[in-house]
């Protein structure tokens, strides 16, 4: 592992000089040199424990870790024991015990409870942590808790609430080093509710809370009954795997000792063939049986949340309508029949308020119209009549003599002027 990727400060040897030094014993001295001290080596040691994926710091693991120029930092101790008061680190033993799950009693042996003079020492003020002190990073943990879920949920046995910790390992390998930082991570599900871990006939079985639920429910008899139908039919399942390699070995066998002339070893090739594949299939009819039985378990778990919607629907009916009567509700109707009526009574007397208004309106235009009319000058009727003997202008020219008969009236005269083209030089002459 490169530190100078975790911290660009590690290349700058007078900036590290003072890094390795041993922490002042009162922080009151410096506060500043104390405090950023601190926070250097209290961010390099969780980088530390991600890059390596682990939930786990020790003194002397972190002075291999961190040596330097063959030294090795010499203010650990305090970091540590400062991590320790604040709570961001916890003994193992310590952590497993605060996690009231009976931890002792699904341990697999690496949550032993350590000595006791680092307890007695730490109680008593003393300064000196034991080298191979295992911690447990409380903030990694919970990640890996929830990498742990997250790694179920998407796995092909996430419809599976119930699990044996050998299948949970497989799931988990990616994600979990080893299987003591699977065991803390379990134990921080189990303190959120979120799992619980049970030994059932001397092996362990752990399980998970699903989809809907705020917590896991422990670990009942159909659980178990379930668990054990699916371990089985998962073990059936791999013997008729077998049993058919079988029957293929003793077809390919058959064969072999046909084209080299043997036809009675053949034969018995294929009677044993038939032997087995006779085996595979009931084999096969009873793993038909167990998955049957496990679609009606899962059915009958349906049915059993749609019968306690129902009920729960029930109750929230009942509480709605509580003090909702027939009586009450007829009063009701009644009430909003008679607003209704009110309002088509207002609605009917508007609009015949409106119709009359429209009425008294059609008749004051027509009386407009006829007034307009009888004030209006007739301008034809005006004119005096156009003789219908011949025009002589009094000049004597004769030239109106000429025009031919024209229709009555001014247009008319003007028309045919118009086409005789009369100009002023005519009227002049």
């Amino acid at each position: 592992m490169s530190l100078a990727t975790l911290t660009p400060e590690w290349d700058d040897d007078e900036r590290m000089e003072f890094m390795f030094s041993a922490f002042k014993e009162n922080r009151d001295v410096n506060t500043t040199d104390w405090d950023s001290k601190m926070a250097f080596w209290t961010a390099l040691v969780l980088k530390s424990c991600r890059q390596r994926g682990s939930v786990y710091v020790s003194l002397q693991e972190l002075n291999m870790i961190f040596r330097r120029k063959e030294k090795s930092p010499l203010g650990l101790p305090t970091v540590l024991q400062s991590l320790a008061r604040c709570g961001k680190i916890q003994k193992e033993s310590e952590f497993a015990a605060s996690v009231d799950c009976g931890w002792l009693s699904w341990g697999v042996g690496l949550l032993l409870v350590k000595p006791l003079k680092w307890t007695f020492s730490t109680l008593l003020g003393g300064s000196r942590v034991p080298p191979e002190e295992p911690f447990v990073v409380i903030e990694l943990v919970k990640e890996k808790a929830a990498e742990v879920l997250g790694a179920y949920r998407s796995s092909d046995l996430g419809g599976s609430s119930v699990l044996s910790f050998a299948e949970l390992s497989s799931v988990c390998s990616g994600v979990c080093a080893d299987e003591s930082t699977l065991c803390m991570a379990l134990l921080q599900l189990q303190r959120d509710k979120q799992v619980t871990v049970s030994l059932h006939d001397g092996e362990k079985v752990v399980k998970f809370c699903q989809h809907g639920q705020d917590r896991v429910s422990p670990v009942s008899d159909v659980d178990v009954g379930i668990y054990q139908l699916q371990r089985s039919e998962k073990l059936l399942g791999e013997r008729v795997e077998r049993l058919e390699l079988d029957a293929h070995k003793c077809k390919e066998e058959a064969k072999m000792l046909l084209r080299e002339g043997k036809k009675s070893q053949a034969l018995r090739c294929l009677r044993g063939r038939k032997r087995v594949e006779k085996r595979a299939e009931n084999l096969l009819a009873k793993v038909e049986s167990i998955r049957e039985i496990l679609d009606r378990i899962a059915q009958s778990q349906t049915d059993k949340m749609v019968i306690q919607a129902y009920q729960a629907g029930v109750s929230a009916l009942k509480l709605s309508l509580k003090d909702v009567t027939v009586e009450r509700a007829e009063n009701l109707v009644d009430q909003i029949q008679e607003l209704c009526d009110a309002q088509d009574d207002v609605n009917q007397t508007l609009s015949r308020g409106v119709a009359g208004a429209e009425g008294d309106m059609d008749e004051l235009e027509e009386e407009l119209k006829l007034l307009l009319d009888e004030t209006k000058p007739d301008s034809i009727s005006l004119l005096p009549e156009v003789p219908s003997g011949a025009v002589k202008h009094p000049g004597g020219t004769g030239l109106l003599d000429s025009l031919p008969d024209a229709p009555h009236g001014p247009i008319g005269i003007c028309e045919q002027l118009k086409q005789l083209s009369v100009t002023d030089a005519d009227w002049q002459q």
